[in-house]
């Protein structure tokens, strides 16, 4: 007998699909194994895979087998210093009669091992965060469109044919075409019955009846069962949709008072925003204003990398944002989202200012507006200050970075994924 051993290298993914089912029933396990291994990453490390090690217990899948079955009779002995409802005692630990010498490691079990790859990482990475309060407003510019049923057409592709629609317009067709003949018909079937039965009139006239019949008959019969002009196609037409295009603006404050420590926590936090933007959303832009006493609009890099300071003033950072949502990012057509990470030292004159923009300019045009404070060891005039907008405003959120491990779970409380009802 020939026996056949395939020893193909598993390409083209034909191991895919077994490798999503498997991800999926150990979702919870990699999920946690992801947060832990999270803690231990910076922030700059985050897009790489990740070995997963899951007990070898939790492998085990349920399976069909042919339980005991049938009509069993089962005599139990009986036992004369324990009867029904007594208790027994747990034994003592360490009174087991078992033979062999224990572990010196402990309590263990074997563990399945596998690595996530980058973009498995990634996606349990950011699996429950969104944007809040994403809707879908005006059409974008190359806007996306969806095949929408657009009644029917005497032309198209004849895997588009609708068979009932078409039979409809033969029928009526038939019906019109034939109408005339069919009376005319009727009338000459008639006129020769009435003279056969009389007997009145002469043969010639009838004769004639009877030619006129055949080719009325002929005439009826010739209309055609079906004909191309009959023929109708399910039309569809391209329809434009309101797409989720969102501006992301990133505000962080370069004042003096911001040393390196806290310059390089804010930066990777707006680091981790920046990339779960750009990975979890297409049509998303991204503002970044560094501010000190002056604010201005920088590119991705010069965000990042400049060493420019200053004093503080943290309302020129709200006056310059709004200027550009007003200029190029209207509330009707976009949604607007805002990120401003600062230690919360401010010009003590200018905390009611700060204020004052986002309650009446800003928080009005805005889906969700994240503050995020580092290192305060005491809150400030503007964190008060912004306390009070968070009890007002529902969009406004705010949380305190404290080090550098805070930076992940105050990132997951800002942008979690609320539920819907």
């Amino acid at each position: 007998m020939s026996q056949f051993v395939d020893r193909r290298l598993s390409g083209k993914n034909r191991s895919a699909v077994n490798r999503q089912r498997f991800l999926r029933r150990f979702k919870g396990q990699i999920r946690r194994a992801v947060a832990d291994a999270v803690s231990d990453r910076s922030v700059a490390d985050l897009e790489r895979g990740e070995k997963i090690s899951i007990p070898s217990k939790d492998l085990n899948e349920p399976i069909f087998h042919h339980g005991p079955g049938g009509r069993r009779s089962i005599v139990h002995p009986g036992n004369k210093e324990f009867v029904s409802g007594d208790r027994v005692e747990r034994p003592p630990q360490g009174g087991g009669q078992g033979q062999g010498s224990a572990s010196p490691d402990g309590e263990g079990m074997d563990e399945f091992v596998f690595e996530l790859s980058r973009e498995e990482f990634m996606n349990y990475f950011f699996e429950d965060l969104a944007l809040p309060e994403l809707v879908k407003k005006q059409l974008a510019t190359t806007p996306e469109v969806k095949r929408v049923r657009a009644g029917f057409s005497n032309q198209g592709n004849p895997s588009n044919l609708h068979v009932v629609r078409s039979m409809k317009q033969a029928i009526g067709r038939r019906l019109a075409m034939s109408a005339g003949p069919r009376e005319s018909l009727r009338q000459a079937e008639e006129q020769l019955a009435e003279l056969e039965s009389t007997g009145l009139g002469d043969e010639s006239e009838a004769e004639q009846l009877r030619e006129e019949i055949v080719k009325l008959r002929a005439r009826v019969a010739a209309v055609p069962f079906l004909d191309t002009w009959d023929l109708r196609y399910a039309n569809r037409v391209d329809q434009p949709q309101p797409t989720s295009q969102a501006v992301m603006f990133c505000l962080m404050d370069v004042s003096g008072s911001m040393d390196e420590e806290r310059k390089n926590i804010a930066k990777r936090f707006f680091m981790l925003l920046y990339l779960f933007l750009t990975r979890s959303y297409e049509r998303i832009e991204l503002v970044f204003i560094r501010h000190h006493t002056v604010a201005k609009e920088v590119d991705e890099e010069d965000f990042f990398t400049s060493r420019e300071t200053g004093g503080t003033v943290v309302s020129s950072a709200l006056a310059l944002m709004h200027e550009i949502v007003c200029d190029r990012y209207p509330s009707a057509l976009w949604n607007i989202y805002a990120a401003q990470a600062s230690d919360g030292d401010n010009w003590e004159d200018d905390s009611p200012r700060c204020r004052d923009l986002l309650v009446n300019s800003i928080l009005p045009l805005v889906q969700y507006y994240a503050y995020v404070e580092i290192k305060a060891e005491n809150p400030q005039r503007l964190w008060h200050e912004y306390e009070y907008v968070k009890s007002v405003n529902r969009q406004f959120a705010m949380q305190r970075i404290l080090a550098l491990e805070d930076i992940y779970p105050v990132f997951r409380k800002l942008f979690r994924k609320k539920e819907t009802a």
